[in-house]
């Protein structure tokens, strides 16, 4: 790790931070502004948003182990995300605004009714909430400490300590600032993201050995 590489991630996060108090304000005149950035989010940053969310850590190692073993082909795995992806932004979206909720499990109790609904709501936000999330956050930070011990040459047993930091720096400003905090460092790292992979790939096809 040389000077420039450090400032460069120091750079990052400043941003990243500076995103978060500069739309806390905002975040906090409501919970609709807190959570559904006041049904305001531009069309192109919410779908930004969505995009970025699946490019995680982990991606540029599952697609690279799809293509080694499947080809090409292999990405239709995520390719075919984009039938669901596309029937959400123009025709579902429309239906769940219309129907004024706040949430996905929100929408099973206004479906249904009585007990079972309320059951089926409480059991669906903490299997999906602790449960799914604890796996998914795992795998990804799991694939982030996989980065920093070999591109970044962190020891094993220190490794842990910048992945909390990093995620206690995200949950931060996160609460502080809502969702449009979220959209916005998500659609800034993930044009940082497809910027990087896009030069790794060309020093990657530029190595003798390719």
């Amino acid at each position: 790790m040389h000077i420039l590489d450090w400032l460069i991630i120091i750079i990052y996060f400043i941003i990243s931070v500076l995103v978060g108090l500069y739309y806390s304000r905002r975040a906090s005149k409501s919970m609709k502004d807190f959570f559904l950035s006041g049904r305001n989010l531009p069309w192109w940053l919410a779908g930004t948003s969505m995009v970025a969310t699946t490019f995680a850590a982990d991606t540029p190692l599952a697609v690279t182990e799809l293509v080694a073993k499947n080809g090409i082909a292999g990405n239709w795995l995520w390719w075919n995300f984009v039938f669901g992806g596309m029937l959400t932004v123009f025709f579902f979206a429309r239906l769940w605004r219309r129907a004024g909720i706040m949430t996905d499990v929100e929408f099973a109790e206004l479906r249904y009714s009585g007990k079972p609904a309320a059951f089926l709501r409480g059991f669906r936000s903490l299997y999906l909430g602790l449960f799914i999330n604890a796996v998914i956050i795992g795998w990804v930070n799991l694939a982030m400490a996989s980065i920093l011990e070999g591109m970044f040459s962190i020891p094993h047993d220190q490794v842990m300590i910048y992945v909390a930091l990093a995620m206690l720096l995200t949950a931060g400003y996160s609460a502080m600032s809502g969702l449009w905090g979220v959209a916005i460092t998500d659609a800034f790292q993930f044009v940082l993201a497809m910027f990087g992979c896009i030069v790794l790939a060309l020093v990657v096809l530029g190595l003798p050995q390719v």
